[in-house]
């Protein structure tokens, strides 16, 4: 059960990666290269401050109002960037796996994790 927990945990890391890449994208077709590394380092600092599992501001109800509205703009830059397809595959994904990742077994890893810090 743990393999498949840290599976799970894999996955959300790399949806979380995807939502990077979506904004990155956006802003490449939005304003050129300055707009593609600043919306993905915004995404990633909003993220940092709310919604990582060590998150200063993050709390029971900030955490996943951030998660969802973090992932709701990847796909909306997707979508706007020209790729409504990826943008429904990305929303699909990211709640498939983040939904996953809320079952007791998956839940109890990243609390084995955080205590060990």
């Amino acid at each position: 059960m743990k393999a498949l927990a840290w599976t799970l945990l894999t996955l959300v890391f790399a949806d979380e990666v995807l939502a990077l890449a979506a904004t990155a994208a956006w802003g490449l077709h939005a304003g050129g290269v300055p707009l593609a590394i600043i919306a993905p380092a915004a995404w990633a600092g909003t993220w940092f401050l709310f919604a990582a599992p060590q998150a200063r501001f993050g709390g029971r109800v900030a955490t996943p109002v951030v998660k969802v509205g973090a992932f709701g703009v990847a796909c909306l830059a997707l979508w706007t960037a020209g790729h409504p397809s990826l943008a429904a595959a990305l929303a699909v994904f990211s709640a498939l796996i983040n939904g996953a990742a809320q079952l007791p077994p998956v839940r109890e890893v990243q609390g084995a994790q955080a205590r060990s810090r």
